[in-house]
């Protein structure tokens, strides 16, 4: 961790974690999957940094801005490129698979994740790591009403926990969009800059509650709020 913990930090009563390249490190095989993408229907491909730049929103808002009214076929394209690419080389970010197991067993309040990585393709990806018993939900694009900076696949995350959205919540990610899920959703923003990549990282003004240099920062947080039991 950087700096010091801010005094003035709500003691979360759950977390709630972006999922790409922030739990899981993805750039490369995101990167792989648009740029077959792009070359199949004639466009030219993105630079990995700008990819690390542009890649915010779901499929379902940015495809048909890219691809137009082909945007249906270009989503089922990039699926298909992504879980080949993915079935190669899927990995954990950092210290996530040691980290992540701690957390659930000794969290005082649940873990959930929301993406903008479609539902189905996220939870056969956390089953493929064995991390599935670690979550409350799983909530991916097309889930919910809307998809991130929404507040309503935030809000599934949390349906039926008996917890409220408010600085209670902690929403953990390594984008600007997750910081803005987060600030509409009246969470507590937690900004990791581990897994941002060059597009990104560095971004120290980011609007943030808490802006950790890795993931394993969040360790001793959580432990000086109270949230670790064990």
């Amino acid at each position: 961790m950087s700096d010091p913990i801010p005094s003035n930090l709500t003691t979360p009563k759950a977390l709630v974690f972006d999922w790409d390249n922030t739990l899981i490190d993805t750039w490369d095989l995101i990167h792989k999957a648009l740029a077959d993408t792009f070359d199949s229907f004639g466009l030219a491909p993105w630079t990995l940094p700008e990819t690390q730049a542009r890649v915010r929103q779901s499929a379902r808002e940015s495809f048909p801005v890219l691809f137009g009214e082909k945007a249906d076929e270009a989503i089922a394209l990039y699926t298909q490129r992504y879980r080949h690419w993915s079935s190669e080389q899927l990995r954990p970010l950092g210290e996530a698979a040691m980290l992540l197991p701690h957390w659930a067993k000794a969290g005082s309040g649940p873990l959930s994740v929301v993406s903008n990585k479609q539902g189905p393709l996220l939870r056969d990806e956390a089953a493929r790591l064995g991390w599935e018993p670690y979550f409350y939900r799983l909530i991916g694009a097309n889930d919910a009403a809307a998809d991130k900076p929404h507040v309503a696949p935030v809000l599934m995350a949390l349906a039926d926990s008996g917890i409220d959205l408010g600085p209670a919540v902690w929403f953990l990610g390594d984008t600007d969009i997750d910081m803005t899920c987060a600030r509409n959703a009246g969470c507590t923003a937690v900004f990791i800059e581990e897994g941002a990549g060059d597009g990104k990282a560095g971004q120290k003004d980011v609007d943030c509650d808490l802006y950790l240099e890795s993931l394993s920062g969040l360790t001793p947080v959580l432990d000086a709020l109270g949230f670790l039991n064990s």
